[in-house]
């Protein structure tokens, strides 16, 4: 382990996908965390636009992270204030990743700082780990986290699903992902299909709390497969030939309908989550699970993996903030900082590129 000074600052940047993001963080606390959504430049082609996405990173980087400098303390500071850059190389959208990179690498150079590239992924694993500015979060209740091998990291966002056993820190192995479309992506595009606009997995969530899950229902993908790999397209695929049959009666308009069809759409994609995350449970006995990504956001989920946790005896760990949940970059620099004290750093920036379809390896 590297033995790092104290109160080490990292200036993180993220632009995997269509939020542009910056923080700052000391150790394992974040002191700022500014995200820059794209949203509404890709909402009418219900989905994000890798050339659009692009342009707007380059737009906004250097305000974004001027801001998370700012938001420190409060004042204008100078990256000569920060011990290290972080940034997100993968896995993600080729021409967003790009852009943070190459701002990245621009600042490590001119300000003779280290440069530490981060799995997005990894993020989102260790997003748990993040404290507060007082360095509160929601484990410290619980024994140390070097204490707690293995733990097991259930990740659920808008492009990947994954079960990753973590035997320490650094040391991962992936156990299962999902094979087509991610949760996230289904929530999204079933939403589509009942106009639900963009992005509408949030939407569909909420509205599946009013609905009946038994009203419509649709059959579990992979049901007798014994692996920890998902798959998502076949419930997609089954709720639009759900709907194409409820053609005489299916009505947009109709809040309950949508609702009934929301929250039976969710009870499959649950049913999924719980079986492959009991398998993992099961055959690993992991002594904490922690919860990442943007679909963590849906409660019907987080409450789902706690109550089958609990049979076993397991906690389970969210991030102390809903903006941990989704793409932001204090979960890059707290990754980061762990990483640091790994002596992890990029040795030649140079060499250092993008990496779209970046996956968790195991570490010696």
């Amino acid at each position: 382990m590297t033995r790092l000074k104290a109160n080490y600052t990292i200036l993180a940047i993220e632009t995997s996908l269509d939020d542009t993001c910056a923080a700052v963080t000391v150790d394992d606390r974040v002191v700022s965390n500014v995200v820059a959504s794209q949203v509404k430049f890709h909402e009418e082609y219900g989905g994000t636009v890798p050339h659009i996405a692009k342009r707007k990173h380059r737009e906004w980087i250097d305000r974004t992270i001027d801001e998370a400098l700012r938001l420190r303390s409060g004042r204008h500071q100078k990256i000569t204030d920060v011990d290290a850059v972080a940034v997100t190389y993968g896995p993600g959208l080729a021409p967003c990743l790009e852009v943070g990179i190459a701002k990245a690498k621009e600042l490590a150079r001119e300000w003779q700082k280290p440069l530490i590239a981060v799995n997005h992924m990894e993020g989102h694993l260790l997003s748990s780990l993040a404290k507060n500015r007082q360095g509160k979060n929601k484990i410290q209740d619980l024994p140390e986290i070097r204490d707690q091998m293995p733990v097991l990291g259930f990740l659920i966002s808008g492009g990947h699903t994954e079960l990753v056993l973590m035997r320490g820190l650094g040391k991962y192995e992936l156990l299962g992902e999902t094979l087509d479309d991610a949760a996230g992506e289904a929530y999204d595009k079933v939403a589509r299909m009942l106009n639900l606009g963009y992005p509408g997995g949030p939407i569909l969530s909420e509205l599946a709390k009013e609905g009946d899950p038994s009203r419509y229902p649709l059959p579990e993908p992979m049901k007798h497969r014994q692996d920890l790999n998902f798959s998502f397209s076949g419930i997609k695929t089954a709720a639009l030939y759900k709907l194409r049959d409820l053609y005489q009666i299916r009505d947009l308009n109709n809040r309950q309908f949508v609702a009934d069809f929301a929250a039976s759409f969710q009870q499959a994609v649950l049913k999924m989550l719980r079986r492959k995350f009991k398998r993992a449970l099961e055959m690993y006995q992991p002594k904490m699970v922690l919860l990442g990504g943007g679909v963590v956001s849906n409660v019907a989920i987080r409450t789902e993996a706690r109550k089958v946790a609990n049979k076993f005896g397991v906690p389970v760990v969210i991030p102390y903030s809903p903006k941990l949940f989704t793409d932001n970059a204090a979960m890059i620099g707290v990754c980061a900082w762990y990483q640091a004290q790994r002596g992890e750093f990029v040795e030649d920036l140079g060499q250092l590129d993008r990496q779209p379809n970046l996956s968790f390896r195991t570490k010696s």
